[in-house]
């Protein structure tokens, strides 16, 4: 059975402003473009058959900026709550698939409209992704791997048929909104600027098809938020042929009733375990690392592999890159061992239990962008010399070309 398609409309998103303020061009502050560092990243199941369906046009030198008049004060950090408070600007852009991409806009942090008949609502056409910006010591302002994110962001936006878009462009119009709003980034030491793309659609229509119009937006929060983990069993996070290796909002919404069941246990998150052999996949919204020592007392770095159900982390591919980096010479971490074991490989609950009652457990912990790195409660953190590698990185302590200069000291 066929459906006729909807003629084209205007879009029926609308942002209501904060305030009325004169609106400037800002194509000074985004006129360079960052090289091409891509990092390997595949995902190994070929899933990636949709084709973009606009050029990657979007073009920062058209950017404008509407600054509040009414600036709020950064809340002192030991009370901020990761996810609720937002910076005083955000990023939008318009696409449509007669126009392309429309000029970029920075203006005041404010409510998105959007038709009862939005397909973003109905069908879930939506996907985000989660980057941090650093402050360092000397004032330094600094993006970790934004490359990558762009990349996996493009990878998600394929699957779900949205357009796709040039990513070093979105990294200068996300440049220009963090240089507005550089004073949310928190001075002390571990915490940071949270930054949020998202791409949803947002064409009025029932009909499940590629969508006709979307937006691609930008919010900021500053926080830090640090976990027990439950080991889930009745409920999957992803399963072979899905969605799990894409950024995608449908694969949040239905881990919730999980982790609110886990936190009724007095758990932080779950450990997401898949199929009848219990095979470890994700820790909550982390990727999973596992450290065993083999019965030689070789220490084993194991992270699942990306099997189509993982999601290939940005600080996943960073760590197995210091460690192998590690293990190579390229430069060695003091305090780790100096032979290791890097793997991508499965593993399943078993070999977790049977190596804690012989002793050979040496440490489970989370990767990701809001945590970095996160030990599991009542296991020793043995492996610290990866965390201290990571964070020295993204603060500045430590010179790397993984970080993407926002603003100068």
């Amino acid at each position: 059975m066929s459906f006729p398609l909807p003629s084209p409309r205007s879009t029926l998103l609308r942002f209501v402003r904060l305030t009325s303020t004169q609106t400037v061009t800002c194509s000074s502050c985004c006129a360079g473009a960052i090289g091409n560092r891509y990092m390997s990243q595949g995902i190994t199941r070929n899933t990636m058959k949709a084709q973009p369906t606009t050029p990657l046009d979007i073009e920062p030198s058209l950017l404008t900026v509407t600054k509040t008049t009414s600036p709020k004060e950064l809340p002192p950090s030991k009370s901020l709550i990761f996810g609720q408070t937002f910076s005083d600007h955000m990023l939008r852009i318009p696409w449509t698939d007669t126009t392309g991409w429309g000029a970029p806009s920075i203006v005041p942090f404010s409510t998105i409209n959007l038709s009862p008949s939005s397909t973003i609502l109905h069908y879930a056409q939506s996907l985000f992704e989660g980057m941090k910006a650093y402050r360092h010591a000397d004032g330094t302002v600094t993006l970790f791997r934004p490359e990558m994110n762009m990349k996996r962001m493009n990878t998600s936006a394929q699957r779900l048929v949205l357009p796709a878009f040039n990513g070093n462009a979105l990294i200068e119009c996300i440049k220009a909104l963090i240089t507005i709003d550089r004073k949310w980034i928190p001075n002390e030491p571990g915490h940071s600027l949270y930054i949020r793309p998202t791409l949803i659609a947002t064409n009025s229509t029932l009909v499940i098809a590629p969508p006709k119009e979307a937006l691609l937006f930008v919010i900021t929060c500053p926080g830090f938020k640090p976990v027990p983990l439950y080991g889930t069993t009745e409920y999957i996070r992803a399963a072979p042929g899905g969605i799990g290796a894409y950024k995608l909002a449908a694969n949040y919404g239905p881990c919730v009733i999980a982790q609110k069941n886990a936190a009724n246990q007095g758990y932080a998150q779950n450990l997401w375990l898949q199929g009848p052999g219990h095979w470890l996949t994700e820790a909550g919204t982390m990727n999973l690392f596992v450290v065993i020592k083999d019965r030689g007392g070789v220490s084993e770095l194991i992270t699942p592999p990306l099997d189509g159900m993982i999601l290939p982390g940005v600080t996943r591919d960073s760590v197995l890159t210091l460690a192998r980096n590690h293990v190579s010479g390229v430069k060695r971490l003091q305090g780790l061992p100096d032979t290791i074991k890097v793997s991508e490989r499965p593993i399943n609950m078993a070999e977790i239990v049977q190596s804690s009652k012989e002793g050979r457990l040496v440490e489970l912990f989370g990767t990701g962008t809001a945590a970095v790195i996160s030990p599991v409660e009542r296991i020793g953190y043995n492996w610290r010399p990866l965390w201290t590698e990571l964070v020295g990185i993204q603060t500045g302590a430590i010179n790397s070309d993984w970080n993407y200069v926002v603003a100068a000291k």
